[in-house]
């Protein structure tokens, strides 16, 4: 049973630094819209939302945690 525990602190770790990095970077890009990197960075993020390896992670809506987070975005 360990095991499981470990695979799914490991699943949400990776999950909540994703969204650490899209929140950084979509503050940055607020600052600096030309900002290459940041702007590689979400759609890097998106990409991994939207992928079958999240997907297998967890049982979360990678559209909807993207919704969250663009709608939050445009909130700050």
């Amino acid at each position: 049973m360990g095991e499981i525990r470990a695979y799914e602190n490991l699943a949400q770790a990776i999950i909540l630094y994703a969204v650490s990095d899209y929140r950084a970077a979509k503050k940055r890009l607020r600052k600096f819209p030309d900002d290459r990197d940041a702007f590689f960075t979400t759609r890097e993020v998106r990409r991994f939302f939207l992928s079958a390896y999240f997907r297998n992670l967890t049982n979360l809506n990678g559209e909807v945690v993207l919704k969250q987070l663009q709608e939050e975005a445009d909130e700050l």
